[in-house]
């Protein structure tokens, strides 16, 4: 079964990663009728790096010449066919299994679809990005399920397939896959119960690591009663404006259609929101729902926090304290302690944010949920302090926060 979702998954993975990924040369110039064998190219020159090579040469002195092939096999079964145009000096081959030698064989191609001889060049990739990863990926506890981390410095085209385990049989329960260099996200939904997982990763080209298994026990999650959030007003705060007070953060309505928290334009930066969790708790993540459009385009736009922290403290009464634009995480200052900086992602369509489309505003009125570090300490007051909104204005605005964690 492991073996049969690893098939699917991949064939999956490297269709959609081919069709978005591959360069598109068109060699549509009239067909000639001279069907001389061309001359092989020569000078050739390799430069090798993780799981591939860049092979340059000189062209045969022919006017003929439409492309040069590259024919070779990146783990023994699969052939792989890389062109360059006549333009070029340099063709590039990649997707290799191993840190090994591999031959890649050479063509010059005339326009009349004639191959010259075969040139057969020794390349010798270094490791590919793929086997560079995966001992970086560790899978750990998180809150309601398991959080995978691990580095991607080449920022590669990469999948990290997640399994999980009923007896001996194993389903794959997630996919992520991403170019970031840097890889942390969570895979959540599970009980604090003993679960075996097992994960491996995947390239563009059909390559997969080996897997590792280990066991996994889930960290106790859930949400906080939103009832019990409290208005603490502290000198430093936002001024309130427009009659969109504080406790209408917590009041479950997230669509718009009604007040949210709101700052008064000409105020100081950061804008600061502090209230009380009424339980003191390990978060976990937290849910912030941004204002969606209306009668005009909010989203992405107006008072929405773009950059913003989120600090908390334990403290029975905390002291004001005057917040930083930015902060290292965990950056203690009085009474309060810096639980994350947070950037809201942009438009998932990938427009601009004044011209986002009806599917990000979508994105926003959905809530975006954002991780707060294991390491974190318990707390029983937030501060939201945003630095940066979506205008790059002086006052701030949000519809509803949620927070998870554990308050026994």
């Amino acid at each position: 079964m492991k073996n049969i979702n690893k098939r699917i998954f991949l064939l999956l993975f490297v269709c959609i990663a081919l069709y978005s990924c591959k360069k598109e040369e068109s060699y549509n110039e009239p067909a000639s009728t001279d069907m001389t064998k061309p001359d092989v190219v020569s000078n050739v020159k390799v430069q090798n790096f993780n799981g591939g090579a860049t092979i340059t040469y000189s062209l045969p002195n022919s006017k003929n010449i439409l492309y040069v092939l590259a024919q070779y096999k990146i783990n023994g079964l699969t052939t792989r066919e890389t062109k360059s145009s006549y333009y070029s000096d340099t063709i590039t081959v990649e997707g290799f299994a191993k840190k090994q030698a591999y031959d890649v064989t050479l063509f010059a191609v005339s326009r009349a679809n004639v191959k010259s001889d075969p040139l057969v060049v020794k390349v010798n990739p270094d490791t590919p990005p793929y086997l560079l990863v995966k001992p970086t990926i560790n899978a750990q506890a998180d809150f309601g399920g398991i959080k995978i981390t691990g580095t991607n410095p080449s920022s590669s085209n990469l999948g990290i397939i997640l399994l999980g385990f009923e007896g001996n049989v194993s389903d794959v329960i997630d996919q992520n896959f991403s170019k970031l260099a840097t890889i942390d996200y969570s895979v959540r939904g599970y009980q604090p119960v003993e679960k075996k997982i097992g994960y491996y990763v995947i390239d563009n080209f059909g390559n997969i690591s080996d897997t590792t298994y280990k066991s996994i026990t889930p960290l106790f999650e859930t949400i906080l009663d939103r009832s019990k959030f409290s208005t603490y007003r502290l000198p430093s705060d936002g001024v309130i404006a427009y009659g969109w007070d504080l406790p209408y953060l917590w009041d479950g309505r997230t669509d718009g259609s009604s007040n949210g928290w709101h700052t008064a334009p000409g105020g100081v930066m950061p804008a600061i929101a502090t209230f009380g969790l009424g339980v003191s708790a390990k978060l976990s993540r937290f849910i912030l729902w941004e204002r969606p459009d209306g009668g005009d385009k909010f989203a992405y736009g107006h008072g929405n926090p773009k950059v913003f922290s989120l600090w908390g403290s334990n403290v029975s009464t905390p002291r004001d304290a005057n917040l930083p634009m930015s902060a290292p995480e965990g950056t203690v200052i009085g009474d309060w302690t810096n639980l994350g900086n947070y950037n809201y992602p942009p438009p998932p369509s990938g427009a601009t944010p004044v011209a986002h489309t009806t599917a990000d505003n979508d994105f926003v009125k959905a809530g975006v949920s954002f991780n707060v570090p294991l390491i974190s300490p318990k707390v029983r007051f937030v501060r939201l302090s945003v630095s940066t909104t979506w205008s790059n204005g002086t006052f701030a605005h949000a519809m509803e926060m949620a927070f998870y964690g554990d308050a026994r």
